[in-house]
């Protein structure tokens, strides 16, 4: 299946900021399974391009001058092979995603909650039922929660979106001793629900990573355009920077995912 992506990110001061360093990860990489057909980023100005710790392809953008508005577009096509149901991806040892970090660390109930699931065994019918508990649990909420909110905050509300429930499946699986990576990255689906960039979990399986998309309760990655990974949000973030001024931000957004099966 091919996807179109059309995202564009656009950022408003109060006051222009002085100067600003602005770390990208919009842009997707082939590897089995997926394949970039083409894909375009317009920025302000030419930026830097690196690969991060995890192997994400990043940009860098450095504006010296001042500004009141920055904005970024992303697009392009992706093919999906529909017919898998994991990911082959042999970059980072597993075990480096056994690490908790301030937005995934496991309290008593998330264990609580995962031990149920998966005492009599670690497979993915278990993970997927822990899945669909955590979803029954924190009901999908727009605005419940920010970037910033951990899995314990996230799950003690009782809501929140699909950063929050990604956060909260990894603090539960990696306390039992089984990788998982949070994924960001574009979900196409008829709904209108979950119009930005998406985020997921994968757990490390027989060798294998599996898709465990908690919001939309899908389990496998016949949708997904993967765009990075890391141990939790802050890893794999579309946009991270710091500046110099400007006051209070505003962030405006439009995304656009479809099929060429619409």
């Amino acid at each position: 299946m091919k996807i179109n992506i059309n995202h564009e990110t656009r950022y408003s001061y109060d006051t222009p900021t002085k100067r600003s360093i602005q770390l990208l990860r919009v842009t997707p990489q082939s590897f089995n399974g997926q394949q970039i057909l083409s894909w375009r980023l317009t920025l302000p100005r030419l930026g830097s391009e690196l690969f991060d710790g995890f192997g994400n392809f990043c940009t860098v953008i450095s504006l010296h001058e001042p500004h009141e508005h920055l904005l970024i577009q992303a697009s392009g096509e992706v093919d999906i092979d529909e017919s898998r149901n994991c990911v082959e991806d042999k970059r980072i040892p597993p075990q480096l995603f056994l690490r908790d970090t301030e937005l995934t660390r496991c309290t008593g109930q998330i264990r609580a909650l995962a031990e149920m699931h998966l005492a009599d065994g670690v497979s993915r019918a278990a993970l997927e039922k822990y899945s669909a508990d955590i979803l029954l649990r924190m009901p999908y909420t727009q605005g419940s929660t920010g970037v910033a909110t951990s899995a314990s905050d996230a799950f003690l509300l009782g809501k929140g979106v699909c950063q929050d429930h990604t956060h909260v499946f990894l603090a539960g699986v990696r306390a039992l001793g089984i990788p998982a990576r949070y994924v960001s990255g574009y979900l196409y689906t008829e709904s209108e629900q979950h119009l930005a960039s998406h985020a997921w979990a994968e757990a490390y399986l027989d060798g294998n990573w599996y898709v465990f998309d908690v919001s939309n309760q899908i389990f496998t990655p016949s949708h997904h355009v993967q765009i990075a990974i890391g141990l939790d949000y802050n890893d794999a973030a579309p946009v991270r920077g710091i500046r110099v001024g400007g006051g209070p931000e505003r962030m405006d957004y439009h995304v656009q995912v479809l099929s060429d099966q619409q």
